[in-house]
C-alpha cells in the first residue's frame, strides 16, 4: 500500500511491487514521459490513482538517474579492467627494459675488456645478442586510449617492429582476424594457403604463399613463401608463428615469380593471451628483410625503415582489432544507413583498386602502351573480362555499359621539403586547383548516365565542393567520405543543365605528427544510388615519406609557416626554423588515374589521360613549391605588402585590443612580448581568427585551434570568407551585432552553429568579437574567439 502520510510532507512515496512494475513498463516504453502521458498513466492504472502526478514525475527522474549511474559504473568498471591490463603490460615492458639495461652494462664490460686486450679483430658471440636495440615508436600517444605499446628495432638485420596491446575480443577471434591479412594489411595482395598439416599437440602447420603490392611505380612487388605454426598453450593462450621457407633449412627451393622480388620473413607472429574479465592481451612481432638492393637508391630508406613496417603492419593489425572490438560493442548503423563492416569493405575496395592500378600486374590483364616520345607517364590498358566483371560497370537507367576496357595513366615524382600531410590536405580541400571538371564528368558518366562520348575541353569553372563524412577509424587516421561536386556540365551543350558528380573518397595520413605514415587520397565516381556493390574505378595520390627515421616532428611547424607567409625580414628566424625542421624532408608521390572507355577510342583516351596526368603533375609541383619552406624563406626577405603587420606585432595588437575592450587579459599575464606572444596566441585553446574589414570579409589569420575548427590550412585560409562559416541565422545575428562591434569595439555572441570549410557543422558555447586596433588606433581587422567549440 502507498504510504499516504508521506504525501503530505512531500518527501517520499513508498511504492508497492505492482506500482513499480507498472511504472517500469512505461519507463521502458518512454523514459521521459510528458505530463499528459503521466496523467494518462494514472487514469489507465487504478493502482496509481492515489499517487500525485508530481510524485510520478520524481520517480521517473530518479529512475533516469539510477540508469545513468548504472551505465557510468559499468563504464568505469570497463576502464578499470583496461587500466589493470595496461598496467600489467607496462610492468612486463619495465622488466624487459631492466633486462636490456643489464645487457647493455654487460656489453659495455665486454667492449672494455676487448679494448684493454687489444683484440678488436675477434668478437665475443655472447655480446652479439645485444646488438638489437628496441626504442619506442616515435609519435605514440601514451594512456589508456592508446592502441598499445609499440617499439621499433635498431641494429637488427632487415626491419622489425613489435607491439603489445589490449583488445576486447576473445583470443580465437583475434587469431582469426590476424590471420586474415587481406582484411587489414593494405599492402597485401594475396595470401594462398597451399597445405595444412596437423601437429601432435593439436596445432597446425600451414604452407603459405603471400604477395605484397609495391607502394610506388618505381619499385617491384614482393612475395614470400612462409610456414605458419598455430598452437594453443596450456594457459589458454594462442601462439601463431611465421617465418620464410628457405632451402638453407633443408626445405624445397621455391622458384621465383616474374615481376616479384623474393623477400624474407624472419621469426614473426602473435602471442594472444586471455585477459581477466574478457578480452585479450596481444603481443605482435614483425621482422622482415625487404631486399632494399632491388629498388633505386632514393627509395631504399622506405625498405630499410622499421618505422614504416610498424605503421603499415604492426599498428595496422592493432587498429583493425580495436576497430572491430568497438563495432561489436556498439553495433550502430553509421553513414548513409551503412553498417561499419560495409563501409570498411568499401575502403578496402578503394585501396585495393588503387594498388592494382599502381602495380599493373600482367596476370590481371594489364598491358603497357607505347609512349609518345616521353616516358614520364606510363599508360596501361586492361581488356580482361575478369577486370570488367569485377567492376560491374552498368548504368542506372538500365542500359548496358558500352565501355569494354580500362585505361590507367600513372607516374611517380620526387618531392623535396614538403610535408606529405600538408600537401594532401591541400589536394583534398582545393580540388579545383588540380582537377579538370570535364574529366570528372567523363569518369562519372560510366556509372551515372547512358553512353558518353569523350570530353576534351574544360567546361566553365568548378562548382562548389561539399564533403559529406561517412565514417572514420577510432584514431581518425583514415576517413571515408562522399565528395559532391555541384554543377558540373558534361559538355558545352549541357552547360545550362549541369549535374552533380559524386565521388567516394578515402583519405588517410593527414596527421602531421604521425611518423612513417604515407598520405593517401583515393577516390572513385559513384552512382547516386551508392550500392554496396557499386562499381569502383579508383584514382588518386599516394605520398610516401622517405626519411621517416630522421623526421623530427615540430609542433611549431605550421606556426613557422604562418610567420613566413605573413611577415617580412623579422620573420626570417621563424622561417629558417621551419626550413631546418623540414629541409631534409623527401617524399615520393605516386599518381594513378583510371578510365573506362570503348575500345575504338583507345588512342584518344590515352592521349587525354597522358596530358591530364601531366597537368596534374605540373599543378602539384606548383603547390609543392608554394608550400616548400625553402620557397617561403626566399620570399621572406621581400618587402611586406602594404598594410600587413609583422606577425609578432599583429599578435600584440590582438591582445592589447582585447584588454582595452574587455578589461581582462587574453593571454596569461606572465607572457613576454615578442615571439612568445605569437606562440602563446597560436597555442591558445580557443579558436581565434581574424577577418578583414572589407565589403566581403575574408580570413587573414587563425591560430591552430581556429584552423582545426575551420578544417583548413594557413595557405588556404584566405580563400574562406566570413559569411561562408555562418548559417542563415548566424549571418543575421552577425549583421545585427556588427554596428555594435564598430561603435562599442566588441560584442558577445550567443552560442550557435557555424560551418567548417568542409561543410561540417560546428557548435560553440559563445563567441566574442572585438575590433583590432593598430599603433595609430585605427581599426585594422575584426577578431573572433569561439569558446568551447566542437564538431556536431
Amino acid at each position: 500500500m502507498v504510504n499516504l502520510g508521506s504525501l503530505d510532507n512531500g518527501k517520499y512515496v513508498r511504492y508497492t511491487p505492482e506500482q513499480v512494475e507498472a511504472l517500469e513498463r512505461l519507463y521502458h516504453e518512454c523514459p521521459k514521459p510528458s505530463s499528459i502521458r503521466r496523467q494518462q498513466l494514472i487514469r489507465e492504472c487504478p493502482i496509481l490513482s492515489n499517487i500525485e502526478p508530481k510524485q510520478i514525475k520524481v520517480w521517473f527522474q530518479n529512475r533516469r538517474c539510477r540508469e545513468k549511474q548504472r551505465k557510468e559504473a559499468s563504464r568505469l568498471q570497463a576502464v578499470n579492467r583496461k587500466l589493470t591490463a595496461m598496467n600489467k603490460l607496462l610492468m612486463e615492458e619495465n622488466d624487459r627494459l631492466q633486462k636490456q639495461v643489464s645487457q647493455l652494462v654487460y656489453e659495455n664490460g665486454c667492449f672494455r675488456q676487448h679494448t684493454q686486450n687489444a683484440t678488436l679483430a675477434t668478437k665475443d658471440p655472447s655480446c652479439e645478442s645485444a646488438m638489437t636495440k628496441w626504442v619506442q615508436m616515435p609519435g605514440m600517444k601514451p594512456g589508456p586510449d592508446s592502441i598499445g605499446i609499440v617499439a621499433i628495432s635498431h641494429g637488427c638485420p632487415g626491419v622489425a617492429a613489435r607491439a603489445c596491446g589490449l583488445v576486447g575480443l576473445e583470443p580465437t577471434r583475434v587469431a582469426e582476424l590476424l590471420k586474415d591479412r587481406l582484411s587489414w594489411f593494405r599492402d597485401c595482395r594475396a595470401v594462398d594457403v597451399l597445405n595444412v598439416l596437423p601437429t601432435a599437440n593439436g596445432g597446425t602447420i600451414e604452407l603459405l604463399y603471400m604477395q605484397l603490392y609495391a607502394p610506388t611505380t618505381l619499385a617491384p612487388a614482393r612475395d614470400f613463401w612462409l610456414l605458419r605454426y598455430t598452437s594453443v598453450l596450456e594457459d589458454g593462450s594462442l601462439v601463431v608463428c611465421e617465418r620464410s621457407l628457405k632451402n638453407t633449412q633443408n626445405g624445397p627451393s621455391m622458384p621465383p615469380v616474374q615481376h616479384f622480388v623474393r623477400a624474407e620473413m624472419f621469426a614473426s607472429g602473435y602471442l594472444i593471451r586471455p585477459c581477466e574479465g574478457g578480452g585479450s592481451i596481444i603481443h605482435i612481432v614483425d621482422h622482415m628483410d625487404l631486399e632494399p638492393w632491388s629498388v633505386p637508391e632514393v627509395l631504399r630508406p622506405l625498405y630499410e625503415s622499421s618505422t614504416v613496417l610498424a605503421q603499415k603492419a604492426t599498428m595496422a593489425a592493432l587498429r583493425q582489432l580495436r576497430q572491430i572490438a568497438q563495432e561489436v560493442s556498439q553495433p550502430n548503423v553509421t553513414g548513409w544507413g551503412r553498417r561499419p563492416a560495409a563501409l570498411r569493405a568499401l575502403s578496402q575496395r578503394l585501396s585495393r583498386g588503387f594498388n592494382d592500378a599502381v602495380n599493373g600486374f600482367t596476370d590481371e590483364g594489364w598491358s603497357m602502351m607505347g609512349n609518345d616520345g616521353m616516358d614520364d607517364v606510363t599508360i596501361l590498358v586492361n581488356s580482361s573480362p575478369d577486370k570488367l566483371m569485377g567492376l560491374n560497370l552498368s548504368f542506372a537507367n538500365g542500359f548496358p555499359s558500352v565501355s569494354n576496357s580500362v585505361l590507367c595513366a600513372k607516374a611517380s615524382m620526387l618531392l623535396q621539403n614538403v610535408p606529405p600531410a600538408i600537401l594532401l590536405r591541400f589536394l583534398r580541400e582545393h580540388r579545383s586547383e588540380w582537377a579538370d571538371c570535364s574529366i570528372d564528368a567523363y569518369s562519372a558518366a560510366v556509372v551515372k548516365v547512358g553512353p558518353s562520348s569523350l570530353r576534351g575541353s574544360r567546361v566553365g569553372g568548378f562548382g562548389s565542393q561539399v564533403i559529406l563524412p561517412l565514417a572514420h577509424t577510432i584514431e581518425h587516421e583514415e576517413s571515408l567520405e562522399v565528395i559532391k561536386l555541384e554543377g558540373i556540365a558534361q559538355s558545352p551543350e549541357d552547360a545550362l543543365m549541369a549535374r552533380d558528380v559524386l565521388l567516394l573518397q578515402l583519405c588517410s595520413g593527414m596527421d602531421e605528427n604521425a611518423v612513417g605514415t604515407c598520405a593517401e587520397l583515393i577516390f572513385a565516381p559513384i552512382d547516386a544510388s551508392f550500392a554496396d556493390d557499386a562499381p569502383l574505378l579508383p584514382s588518386g595520390f599516394r605520398i610516401i615519406p622517405l626519411d621517416s627515421g630522421k623526421e623530427a616532428s615540430s609542433p611549431n611547424r605550421t606556426l613557422d609557416l604562418a610567420s613566413a607567409l605573413e611577415i617580412g625580414p623579422a620573420g626570417n628566424k621563424a622561417s629558417s626554423d621551419y626550413s631546418a625542421s623540414a629541409g631534409c624532408m623527401r617524399s615520393v608521390m605516386t599518381i594513378a588515374f583510371e578510365f573506362a572507355f570503348e575500345s575504338h577510342l583507345q588512342e584518344h583516351v590515352a592521349s587525354m589521360a597522358r596530358q591530364y596526368v601531366r597537368s596534374i603533375i605540373s599543378s602539384v609541383q606548383r603547390v609543392a613549391l608554394a608550400l616548400s619552406p625553402s620557397y617561403l624563406s626566399s620570399q621572406a626577405g621581400l618587402r611586406t605588402p602594404l598594410g600587413t603587420p609583422e606577425a609578432q606585432t599583429f599578435a600584440r595588437w590582438i591582445c592589447q585590443s582585447y584588454r582595452v575592450y574587455m578589461g581582462v587579459e587574453l593571454l596569461k599575464s606572465n607572457t613576454e612580448e615578442g615571439e612568445s606572444v605569437l606562440k602563446t596566441l597560436w597555442h591558445h585553446s580557443e579558436a581565434i581568427m581574424c577577418c578583414s574589414l572589407k565589403a566581403l570579409p575574408i580570413f587573414t589569420f587563425a591560430n591552430q585551434a581556429g584552423l582545426d575548427m575551420l578544417e583548413t590550412t594557413l595557405v588556404a585560409l584566405q580563400d574562406l570568407t566570413l559569411e561562408k562559416i555562418f548559417d542563415e541565422h548566424g549571418r543575421k545575428t552577425l549583421c545585427t551585432q556588427f554596428p555594435q562591434i564598430m561603435q562599442q569595439g566588441f560584442a558577445c555572441l550567443q552560442g550557435g552553429i557555424c560551418l567548417s570549410s568542409m561543410g561540417r557543422p560546428v557548435s560553440y558555447e559563445r563567441a566574442v568579437a572585438w575590433k583590432v586596433l593598430n599603433e595609430e588606433e585605427n581599426a585594422h581587422c575584426i577578431c573572433f574567439m569561439f569558446i568551447n567549440w566542437s564538431f556536431v
